[in-house]
């Protein structure tokens, strides 16, 4: 148990964030089993509350980046306060996201609020924003451990998916997750992680 303990944690310390794509095509199987993986998180009541859209098509990730860099031009242009515009300036980030058109795979994670029955009557589902924050936990781990890069993309709002991959109403995006290899000479920030003293405690 302990040699597997340290096997997964040495490989999730691999992970970073990365902002450069190379556009060469990922095996979509493998993408497909990583959203297999994410499907098989817990979740409340067994309501399974997501569902992944997976985009690859060059005309609908222009349309994407068309909507999410408009939303993000108002946010670094005056909806952020100073003070989180000032906690994002040493990632270097801004309005321009053109790894939304050159990374080759898309994930738009969305949480079904609600579900529907046969009827097409409401059922309530149960720690929504919960199970699909797990689900795409595992999601995230599953691509970096089958060799993948990932991003993960939240323009504020991002109605617009709902309209981009006819997603139905019920259905609320959640996060926007980029998927591919780094690009050749892609540089990522220089951070590091809290240690086990500083996020864990004993009782």
């Amino acid at each position: 148990m302990k040699e597997r303990a340290e096997d997964f944690l040495a490989m999730v310390r691999t992970r970073r964030t990365v902002r450069d794509f190379a556009p060469d095509p990922v095996p979509m199987d493998v993408v497909e089993r990583c959203i297999e993986a994410a499907g098989t998180a817990p979740n409340g009541a067994n309501r399974q509350p997501w569902h992944f859209a997976v985009i690859t098509d060059p005309g609908v990730k222009r349309r994407i980046r068309e909507a999410a860099e408009k939303e993000e031009r108002a946010f670094y242009g005056g909806r952020a306060p100073q003070d989180w515009l000032d906690a994002l300036a040493h990632l270097g980030t801004d309005e321009h996201k053109p790894f939304l058109e050159t990374a080759p795979v898309l994930i738009a994670v969305f949480a079904e609020s609600y579900a529907l029955d046969d009827d097409g009557e409401r059922m309530k589902n149960y720690y929504v924003t919960e199970s699909v924050g797990i689900a795409t936990g595992i999601l995230v781990t599953a691509l970096h451990a089958s060799g993948l890069a990932t991003l993960t993309h939240t323009p504020s709002p991002m109605g617009f998916l709902n309209e981009i991959v006819q997603r139905p109403r019920n259905e609320r995006p959640f996060l926007l997750l980029v998927v591919g290899r780094p690009a050749p000479g892609a540089r990522v920030p220089v951070i590091s992680k809290k240690p086990l003293s500083e996020i864990t405690s004993h009782h």
